[in-house]
C-alpha cells in the first residue's frame, strides 16, 4: 500500500506542477508582487523547518509579513496552500516508505483532509480582506500555542506508552473527522501538522505514526485546495512559485543531513515571533474595520 501511496503522491507533484506553471505562463504578465530571491529564501527556509517538524505556514506568513513581499492578504491561504504543495508532496515521498502505518487508517485520514481542503478552499476565497487577517492572525496564535505544548511536551504526555499504528472503531471515526476539519482549518493558515499529531496521540497511536499521516495529507490536500486558489486568482503567481522552487532543496537538504538537528531553542523562537505576527494580523483587521 505504501508503494501505492508513493505513486499517487508522485501523480499529485506531477498534477501541481502542470496546474501552477501553466497558470504562471497564461499569466506570464500578471504575476504579482514579490522578489524571486527573496521569496525563494522564504521557501527553502519554510519548508526546511517544516521537514525537520516545526511546520510552514506560520514561519511563511512571518517572513512575508517581515518582508513585505505579499501586497494582498486576502491571498496569503493561496500563496502558502500553492506554494508550499510540491515541497511537501516531496515531504510525504520521503516519509511514507520508511514508516508504516495501518493502511486504513492512513488512507482514510488523508482522504478526511482532502475532501475538507476542498470545502475550505471554497469559503476561504469568498472572504474579504478584513475576514482573512483575523482568521490568519487567530490562525497563527493556535499554531503557535499548539507548537508550545508540543515543545513542552504536554501532548506528547498524552501519548506517553502509546503503541498502536492504527485506529478502529469510534477511535478511527474521531480521527476522520478531526482530520476533515484540519484539513479545511488548512486553507485559512492553520498548520495541519501539530492538530494531526495532537488528535494521533490522544487517540494511542505512538507518537512515530503522525509523521506519515500529517504528512500525506498536507501532501494530499494542498494540490486539491490549489485548483479553487488558482481557478479564482486568490493567490500571487509570482511568490508562490519561488516558494515551490526555493522550498524543494530546503526539504531535500534537511531530510538527508539534519533530521537529528536539535532545534529546540530556534523553536522557541519561532513560537514567539509566530505569537506577535498573530496579534499584529488581528490588530490590523480591526485597523481596517475601523478604516
Amino acid at each position: 500500500m505504501a508503494q501505492i501511496i508513493f505513486y499517487i503522491l508522485i501523480g499529485l507533484m506531477i498534477f501541481q506542477a502542470i496546474m501552477l506553471v501553466r497558470d504562471v505562463l497564461t499569466h506570464r504578465d500578471d504575476l504579482g508582487p514579490g522578489n524571486w530571491l527573496i521569496s525563494g529564501i522564504i521557501g527553502f527556509i519554510a519548508d526546511f523547518a517544516d521537514t525537520i517538524g516545526i511546520g510552514s505556514f506560520a514561519l511563511t506568513t512571518m517572513m512575508l509579513n517581515i518582508t513585505k513581499q505579499n501586497k494582498d492578504d486576502r491571498k496569503l491561504p493561496g500563496i502558502l496552500n500553492v506554494g508550499h504543495a510540491i515541497p511537501v508532496l516531496t515531504e510525504a515521498v520521503i516519509f511514507v516508505t520508511v514508516i508504516r502505518v495501518d493502511t486504513l487508517t492512513l488512507v482514510s485520514m488523508i482522504l478526511a483532509a482532502i475532501v475538507g481542503s476542498w470545502f475550505g478552499s471554497k469559503f476561504v476565497t469568498k472572504l474579504s480582506e478584513t475576514a482573512v487577517q483575523k482568521w490568519i492572525g487567530w490562525a497563527l496564535l493556535i499554531t503557535a500555542v499548539l507548537m508550545l505544548l508540543r515543545q513542552t511536551e504536554v501532548i506528547a504526555l498524552l501519548g506517553k506508552g502509546n503503541t498502536a499504528m492504527g485506529l478502529t472503531g469510534g477511535k478511527l471515526i474521531i480521527g476522520i473527522i478531526g482530520n476533515f476539519f484540519f484539513g479545511a482549518l488548512m486553507t485559512v493558515g492553520v498548520g495541519l501538522y501539530a492538530p494531526c499529531m495532537a488528535l494521533v496521540y490522544m487517540l494511542g497511536m505512538t507518537p512515530l505514526a503522525a509523521f506519515p499521516i500529517m504528512m500525506c495529507s498536507c501532501a494530499g490536500l494542498q494540490p486539491v485546495a490549489s485548483i479553487n486558489f488558482i481557478r479564482e486568482k486568490a493567490y500571487s503567481r509570482k511568490i508562490a512559485l519561488a516558494i515551490t522552487i526555493g522550498g524543494i532543496p530546503g526539504v531535500i537538504i534537511a531530510s538527508q543531513f539534519l533530521m537529528n538537528l536539535d532545534i529546540s531553542m530556534v523553536t522557541y523562537l519561532v513560537i514567539v515571533i509566530i505569537f506577535y505576527t498573530g496579534i499584529q494580523y488581528i490588530l490590523k483587521s480591526r485597523k481596517t474595520v475601523l478604516a
